[in-house]
């Protein structure tokens, strides 16, 4: 079955209608599929660059600094121990990959409860078209405005010139070609508006 969602202009008239699967629309919220995908995202984002010397690190000599009886102090064997000031760091970070794996079939479910809760949520807009004549931001402002999409994501199947640089300068907007849309980014923004065309390419992409 399909369901049959109205598609708008800037000015929110209706301008149409497109098709859209049910098998997603009536897809469950699933917090714990979604939750792992989140993990999954930030995990990747993580540079894992963080680094600390250990005592094979640090500069210094690795003679026995006194001998071992006879002097009163505590025995020692290196300067580079941890116990001494600018000595080596035990346990300490050490560059790592943070990444963690995670089933394409899980990442696809997420994505569909994501989608489908934002649809029952009322929080889903479909234009008809995201072509802009200018790429001054103050005039796409004024058109996201109308839309009352003030802290919104916006999915098309091609991104222009013109709409990155008018969009680029907006806090709390952000523009995606709709290979590029995951969980995380849904969650993020308060709406979403979709360009018809990005929203049928996002269900062949959820469904095959």
């Amino acid at each position: 079955m399909m369901a049959k969602l109205t598609v708008i202009n800037f000015d929110k008239t209706a301008a149409g209608e497109v098709e859209f699967s049910d098998t997603v629309m009536e897809t469950p919220y699933q917090p714990h599929l979604i939750q792992e995908t989140v993990v999954h995202y930030l995990a990747g984002k993580r540079q894992g660059t963080h680094a600390t010397k250990a005592r094979s690190d640090v500069s210094g000599s690795t003679r026995k600094p006194w001998k071992q009886k006879g002097t009163g102090r505590a025995r020692a064997g290196s300067t580079k121990s941890p116990l001494w000031q600018q000595g080596g760091i035990v346990f300490g970070p050490h560059p790592r990959d943070h990444a963690k794996s995670i089933n394409k079939k899980v990442r696809k479910k997420a994505l569909q409860s994501a989608l489908a809760e934002k649809f029952r949520n009322d929080q889903v807009l479909i234009v008809d078209h995201m072509s802009l004549e200018t790429h001054k931001t103050k005039a796409f402002h004024a058109i996201l405005s109308k839309l009352e999409c003030l802290h919104v994501l916006i999915v098309v199947n091609e991104l222009s010139e013109n709409l990155e640089r008018a969009a680029r300068n907006i806090p709390k907007v952000e523009v995606v070609n709709y290979r590029s849309l995951n969980v995380y980014r849904l969650l993020q923004y308060e709406k979403v508006i979709f360009v018809k065309d990005a929203l049928t390419a996002i269900e062949q992409r959820l469904l095959s």
